[in-house]
């Protein structure tokens, strides 16, 4: 792991916006190439606490469930602002059929993430996976209103990660955040923590930078 700053503070700035261009079509007729959502990303190091700027999408990524789920209570100061899978299958038990769940669960979370981007709330996911095709989904819902995007991986012991999480795709990940390269992505921002690292970042806030900054 990086070696962390002196400083124990992050920002990040309310001018780094995630990437849109426009759909070209193809001279052969064939489906418009799927606009380039890359942005001029940077790697942060472990801190004491984040500060992104307000209506950001931050992306929490990890190959434990429950490593993911830890932090995000832990450390999101307005637990408003975090919306899951899990969250609305618990608001939907008992409501819907159990066969209907997993489905209908997808479509109102995806509905309720793309309603806080347009309004530019802030959004904070714990993905359901680790796979490249789930951050792609939501980046492109954040980027047509120009919200920054933000990805935090969480580590966890091989004792912590179900079975059926692929350890190759988790490596990828792995590899691509510590060369640089999520902004391709789309992600402004992406940090890396696992053992001591997790427990010295105390807090993640949304808000503006102060004038003292």
């Amino acid at each position: 792991m990086p070696t962390p700053p002196s400083t124990r503070s992050v920002k990040i700035d309310s001018d780094e916006r995630g990437g849109w261009s426009s759909d070209r079509p193809r001279r052969d007729g064939a489906p418009p190439r799927p606009a380039d959502v890359g942005v001029r990303g940077r790697v942060l190091r472990p801190t004491e606490e984040l500060r992104y700027s307000p209506g950001s999408l931050l992306m929490i990524v990890s190959g434990s469930p429950e490593e993911r789920d830890d932090f995000a209570r832990r450390v999101i100061e307005d637990r408003s602002f975090v919306l899951s899978l899990g969250k609305v299958r618990g608001l939907m038990a008992g409501r819907v059929p159990d066969e209907e769940i997993e489905e209908r669960a997808g479509e109102l979370l995806d509905a309720a993430v793309l309603k806080r981007l347009e309004a530019g709330d802030t959004v904070v996911l714990p993905a359901a996976g680790v796979t490249a095709e789930e951050r792609e989904h939501y980046v492109r819902m954040a980027a047509p209103h120009r919200r920054p995007c933000h990805l935090i991986l969480i580590e966890a012991g091989r004792d912590r990660i179900p079975d059926e999480v692929p350890h190759a795709t988790l490596n990828r990940l792995r590899s691509a955040l510590d060369a640089g390269q999520l902004g391709a992505e789309g992600f402004n921002t992406s940090l890396r923590l696992g053992g001591s690292s997790i427990g010295e970042l105390k807090r993640i806030a949304f808000r503006p930078a102060s004038r003292d900054d």
